[in-house]
């Protein structure tokens, strides 16, 4: 019996140094597992931010392009000016003279033949007896009549509240009420018919409405 006891203890000792040998080794591919793990989650982690930075960097992109402003667009100040340049193409002298007697609402102004000061409503253009006059814009003819100050009188309506009287104007008008006149088109001729104005020299009376409201038809007209 002591013999059997004796030839067992080598036995054991190699297996307590197998299982050590085991445990070693599992101990250390679980560390190697997890050096590997924390690898590959540190390198997705970066994966992610540099991701993340380059969506960032995207979106500052993008927050940094400039939005235009109509008001600082070359381009749409040109428009402008073009725009204002065709409308005041839309309007031609209604005869071919100088203005003797400016427009003046607000401050009266000296008349020959009334021997006092009053408003002017118009314009008087200087022509000769019986010169051509014409429509300044295209346009209805809505009035025909004989004014008692101004004489015979032809009056068009052209739209977005335009409308320009034409006064002092022969007999003989060229027009009716309801005719329909392009730009340039003759509507009568200079007379001598304004009792008000009939000690200036030949002239048309010429008037200029826009909504309603007399204006300054020298803001509209290169005279």
């Amino acid at each position: 019996m002591r013999h059997n006891i004796k030839e067992k203890k080598p036995i054991d000792r190699a297996a307590i140094a197998l299982v050590l040998c085991f445990s070693v080794v599992a101990l250390a591919s679980v560390f190697t597992v997890k050096s590997s793990l924390d690898k590959i989650n540190l390198s997705d982690n970066n994966n992610m931010n540099i991701s993340q930075n380059d969506r960032s960097q995207d979106k500052s992109v993008t927050k940094q392009v400039p939005t235009v402003d109509s008001k600082d667009n070359p381009q749409s100040n040109v428009q402008k000016e073009n725009s204002n340049s065709s409308n005041a193409s839309a309007w031609v002298k209604p005869v071919d003279g100088l203005i003797t007697l400016k427009y003046s609402t607000e401050m009266p102004i000296y008349s020959k033949t009334l021997n006092q000061y009053m408003v002017h409503n118009g314009v008087d253009i200087a022509a000769l007896l019986d010169s051509r006059v014409q429509a300044a814009a295209a346009g209805t003819i809505v009035e025909t009549y004989q004014d008692d100050r101004l004489g015979y009188t032809v009056k068009i309506n052209h739209g977005n509240g335009f409308i320009t009287t034409y006064s002092n104007l022969s007999k003989n008008m060229a027009v009716e009420v309801g005719d329909v006149v392009k730009k340039g088109d003759i509507i009568g001729s200079i007379g001598d018919t304004s009792l008000f104005e009939s000690s200036e020299e030949s002239h048309l009376h010429f008037e200029m409405e826009k909504d309603g409201k007399l204006v300054n038809p020298s803001d509209y007209i290169n005279f």
